[in-house]
């Protein structure tokens, strides 16, 4: 399956620079529909009110974590099945486990550019 460029797109960061950056790279790759988020609470609440087909989720945020974040949408039966890329800093090992045991669909460590973003993009898409 080809990737719908115009999917909605909710990208949560609690840090605006960043925010920016994602959306920058997420025009690169023809993604317009994007939508933002400051915190996990206020991602949920526009999941639920929203329709996104993708949700690019920063792992360190406070109060609620892209993790917990994560394990929302997962236990949401609305929402269980949209494809979740989480974005961190750390590669650590068992943060990799803990998303993959929580149902993430991908995994982006930074720095990356356009084209990882692409291409993880579109093996999410292409399971979804």
């Amino acid at each position: 399956m080809a990737m719908d460029k115009n999917t909605n797109v909710l990208i949560v960061d609690d840090y605006k620079t960043m925010l920016r950056i994602i959306r920058n790279l997420l025009k690169q790759l023809d993604f317009n529909n994007v939508e933002e988020a400051t915190d996990g609470q206020e991602a949920l609440s526009k999941l639920r009110a929203g329709n996104f087909g993708l949700v690019i989720s920063d792992w360190n945020m406070e109060p609620m974590t892209g993790l917990d974040l994560l394990k929302e949408v997962r236990a949401d039966a609305k929402l269980k099945s949209t494809p979740f890329i989480m974005i961190t800093a750390e590669s650590k090992t068992e943060n990799v486990v803990a998303a993959r045991a929580a149902g993430v669909s991908n995994y982006i460590v930074k720095p990356f550019n356009a084209e990882t973003l692409r291409e993880k993009i579109e093996k999410v898409m292409a399971h979804a």
